[in-house]
């Protein structure tokens, strides 16, 4: 793993996630952890919309459950 330092946060900003964690049984490390991973499933999500060609009609259900695998490095369900 690697490390992120993050500097000039406002006291404002870091009460808010220290409360934020707190409430959910958490440490702010590990909070932070959630919030950056959540992000980065986000951003993921983003690029397999994109994949969709340009003109082409809406994706199926089993097209898009199939790209999902595959963005996962999942072999697909029965």
């Amino acid at each position: 793993m690697t490390t992120v330092i993050v500097r000039d946060v406002p006291e404002e900003v870091r009460d808010l996630l220290v409360e934020a964690a707190r409430r959910g049984g958490q440490s702010l490390q590990n909070y932070l952890l959630r919030v950056f991973e959540r992000e980065a499933r986000f951003a993921r999500n983003i690029e397999l919309t994109e994949l969709q060609p340009v003109g082409g009609g809406p994706l199926s259900m089993d097209e898009i459950v199939e790209a999902v695998h595959e963005a996962r490095g999942e072999a697909p369900g029965p």
